[in-house]
Order: structure tokens, then C-alpha cells, then sequence
């Protein structure tokens, strides 16, 4: 039996709430939900709160480290896209930095966001 009934929203860590609702904005197509100085969310109409994304201020956040273990990249985001050379030129214009490490670079490519987060651009499997 389940304790909860599912999951509201992943709440990433960053110094800019402003800079990284933004970024994962139009990178989404996602609504705005919320925004402050301290916090805002995103999720896809029709949603609500659920099924989005949160951007929590963290006084002296340091941005992980990938592939390095410095400082882990604790978590990341993985997105589905139908085209993987074109949302690559598109995520680049909005702000994302292509990782120098690509594990499998035909089958999904590593960016870091504003915030120095690795995040991952896929194709859909067959």
C-alpha cells in the first residue's frame, strides 16, 4: 500500500529562482505557477501544481560537479524530445551549456541549466 497519492513536484535547488523558472519555462513550454524571490513553479496546462518542477533559493549554493565527484550532481532531469539535434541547437539558445562529457551522445545529450544542474535531452525509445 502507498503512503502518498503522487508526486507534487521535484524542487531543485539554486541561487536564482528567477534564472532557472526561466530557463526550464521555455524549455518546457511549461505555465508559471508561482514565483518569488525564494521559490516558483512550473508545470504543463491543465496540471496545476502537479507534475511540475519547483526552484528553491538556497543561500550559498555551490552547482554540482558532472561527471566529477566534487560535488555529485545529486539528481537530474531527464526529457524526452523529437528531435535531438534540433532541441540541442533550441536549448543552447535559451541558455544551456553542453556538457564536455557525452556518454552516449546518439542517444541522449548532457546540458548543464543556468544553475550548473546536468540535465539530459532524449530520444523516446522505440
Amino acid at each position: 500500500m502507498a503512503i502518498t497519492t503522487g508526486l507534487a513536484s521535484p524542487t531543485i535547488d539554486c541561487s536564482d529562482t528567477a534564472v532557472l523558472l526561466a530557463f526550464y519555462q521555455k524549455l518546457t513550454g511549461w505555465q508559471t505557477r508561482y514565483e518569488s524571490e525564494e521559490y516558483g513553479a512550473i508545470s504543463p496546462e491543465g496540471k496545476g501544481w502537479n507534475g511540475g518542477l519547483g526552484f528553491q533559493k538556497v543561500e550559498g549554493y555551490v552547482a554540482p560537479d558532472w561527471p566529477g565527484r566534487d560535488r555529485p550532481q545529486q539528481m537530474h532531469l531527464d526529457f524526452y524530445v523529437e528531435n535531438l539535434e534540433k532541441a540541442q541547437r533550441q536549448a543552447l539558445e535559451i541558455g544551456a551549456v553542453l556538457a564536455e562529457s557525452q556518454p552516449e551522445p546518439d542517444r541522449w545529450r548532457v546540458f548543464l541549466d543556468p544553475a550548473g544542474h546536468p540535465f539530459c535531452l532524449c530520444v523516446e525509445p522505440e
